[in-house]
């Protein structure tokens, strides 16, 4: 007991000095967490071996990180994004990939072990990037998308490789010298325990290709079929610390099963946090996951600085370096001109060029599993955890060098905080471009308090200005709707432009609050068909009453009279909501509209109704004359 609480205490006193320090000096939480490591691990000495072992939960912040980035991506999101995936996170891997293979075998490797190598370092490091984007409010620029885009793709490439690796193993008794000679395996004997249990023991190549894929396949099935009933059960208990359980659970449990089948943990819980996407309990499971990730994340970190092994360093420190920074030159040059193919300027070309250019924290994973399958030298395995921590400890600093260029090409980015939101409304406005700030003119006008949120600063500076007040900061985020008086609010118009987010607040807002009424603007049809089914009470086209006063204006000049004109508006109006909700009935979202039979059937009958009705209404207000 005394050892533990004597570790614990050295590991948060660390963090509690380094961070707040690093953070001063405008270098990051990340390198404040990664260097509070090595002063308690290689330099003072004041932790040992037991650093490898609290690795291993500290993984688990990792683990929920990409459990929480799963929950914010939807399959459609997913499919959405599928052209920037393939293309520039596919490009990305594949071209780094064959780069690094290609170092690899000119310096002697085995074809195998440099496609291994290659494989390990075109993965870049997801906790690092994304919580210096989110720290430095950078995830919505350009280069932000990009980077998180490339960093999706590769969490998802992480699954194929796991899968593809046992396949270039060779027999168990055998094993590679860093110059492609074969030896006998020295270390059977630590083979054989490293996992107690395991669904694939002995398996051949092919077999455990086979059973990593039916054990994804079962964390998709379960997440579709089985989370929900679970989730009502639980939430007919009404103990709110049974979601903080279950929560805990479902990322436990998939760790376990991706552990038994020598998979890695965050991969099983990415998937289960994009199957679960969808859930109405979303989320119960993000609020009762952020604090455990947060705490174990800065823990993982401050793990790689403590088990850095600087022997190794020691031994041949300028092999060791050069290769970190042939590591980093090759990535960033790979992505460099990745960046002009997708056309990326200015600033989010550097920082999508030099936050890339790491290795990651998945390379640890791969290195442990490519050694345990025989695909790599123990002794290579050390140099490569080596290049990977050094890299990601440069990390920060090529962030640091971005902001530097930014600056020099005049295109500074800055880390913008988000506003306090300190006032509450009747009505809460989200989103005041041209749209929301006729609603936010129009209900001030009539003596009315509201509340406008708008995650675009110069749109909020722009309303300061002319005298109205805003708050700059993310609608979509359950605390800022909180802060903004969702509990007491009669009225939540959602006047965003980006669909998805507008979606999300919808399903979000309808849950927290069932009697709110809620106005939506919509793109088109299918966004209102999305918004009706998500519990939006009234939705409006952005385009849908401007085109309707033109059709009258177009009518009253080719021979109706004003009255005529007006009558038709109202009558297509009233028809076009009633077809609206009979429409909503037979849409699919997964069936294009104009390939679903019962649809475009159900559409040219509505027309019929119309044409039938106007002609109708003309007649008899002309006979009336």
């Amino acid at each position: 007991m005394e050892g533990f609480l004597y570790s614990a205490s050295i590991y948060l006193g660390a963090a509690v000095i380094a961070v707040p320090v690093a953070a001063r000096l405008g270098l990051g939480s990340v390198l404040g967490y990664l260097a509070a490591g090595i002063l308690i691990g290689p330099l003072l000495g004041l932790v040992g071996a037991e650093t490898k072992d609290l690795q291993h939960f500290a993984e688990f912040g990792v683990v929920m990180m990409l459990f929480l980035i799963g929950l914010e991506l939807e399959p459609r999101a997913l499919w959405d994004m599928r052209h920037r995936l393939i293309g520039l996170g596919g490009l990305q891997i594949v071209l780094t990939t064959v780069a690094i293979m290609g170092g690899a075998m000119a310096f002697g490797f085995y074809w195998s072990v440099a496609l291994a190598v290659g494989l390990i370092f075109a993965l870049s490091s997801t906790a690092i990037v994304l919580q210096t984007l989110s720290e430095k409010g950078l995830m919505r620029t350009a280069g932000g998308r990009s980077t998180f885009s490339v960093l999706l793709t590769q969490d998802i490439a992480v699954i194929p490789m796991l899968a593809l690796l046992p396949l270039l193993a060779l027999p168990k008794a055998l094993s590679l010298n860093p110059d492609g000679s074969i030896e006998r395996h020295a270390n059977d004997a630590h083979a054989s325990d490293h996992i107690n249990l395991s669904l694939v023991a002995d398996l051949p190549g092919w077999g455990v290709t086979l059973v990593t894929l039916a054990v994804i396949g079962a964390i998709i099935l379960a997440g579709v079929y089985l989370a929900r009933p679970v989730f009502r059960f639980i939430h007919a208990s009404h103990l709110r610390e049974m979601f903080t359980a279950l929560a805990l659970l479902i990322v436990v449990g998939i760790s376990f099963l991706m552990l038994l089948v020598g998979l890695s943990p965050a991969l099983g819980a990415f998937l289960a946090g994009v199957v679960l996407a969808n859930s109405e309990f979303r989320h119960e499971l993000e609020t009762d996951i952020e604090p455990f990730k947060g705490l174990l994340l800065g823990l993982f970190f401050i793990t790689v600085g403590a088990g850095i092994n600087f022997a190794v360093l020691e031994r041949d420190p300028a092999a060791i370096l050069g290769a970190t920074l042939a590591v980093i030159l090759v990535k960033g040059l790979v992505l460099y001109a990745l960046s002009h193919i997708f056309k990326l300027y200015g600033s989010d070309r550097w920082l999508f060029t030099l936050g890339l250019a790491q290795a990651g924290e998945f390379g640890f994973i791969l290195t442990a599993f490519s050694v345990a399958q025989n695909v790599i030298p123990i002794g290579l395995s050390e140099r490569i955890l080596l290049i990977i921590a050094l890299s990601m400890l440069i990390t920060p600093l090529l962030f640091i060098l971005m902001e530097v260029i930014g600056k020099r090409i005049g295109n500074d980015l800055q880390d913008i905080q988000h506003d306090v939101v300190n006032e509450e409304g009747l009505v809460i406005i989200a989103g005041v471009g041209r749209f929301g700030q006729i609603v936010n003119r129009l209900v001030g006008s009539a003596g009315f308090k509201t509340v406008v949120l708008d995650h675009d600063l110069k749109t909020i500076e722009l309303m300061r200005r002319f005298g109205f007040k805003g708050f700059y900061g993310d609608p979509t985020r359950p605390d800022v709707l909180r802060a903004a008086g969702l509990a007491d609010a009669r009225v939540l118009v959602i006047a965003l432009d980006d669909r998805d987010a507008a979606l999300k607040m919808v399903r979000y807002a309808r849950k927290e609050r069932p009697d709110l009424h809620i106005i939506a603007r919509a793109g088109d049809r299918s966004d209102v068909f999305r918004l009706y089914q998500a519990g939006a009470n009234d939705i409006v086209r952005e385009m849908f009453d401007s085109s309707l006063r033109a059709g009258r204006y177009v009518l009253e000049n080719i021979g109706l009279s004003e009255f005529e004109a007006a009558e038709a508006e109202k009558t297509f109006y009233a028809h076009d909501r009633h077809a609206i909700r009979e429409l909503a009935q037979v849409w699919d979202p997964d069936i294009a509209s104009g390939e679903n039979e019962a649809y475009v059937a159900r559409a040219k009958e509505l027309e019929r109704d119309l044409e039938a009705s106007l002609l109708t209404l003309l007649e008899t207000r002309r006979s009336e004359t």
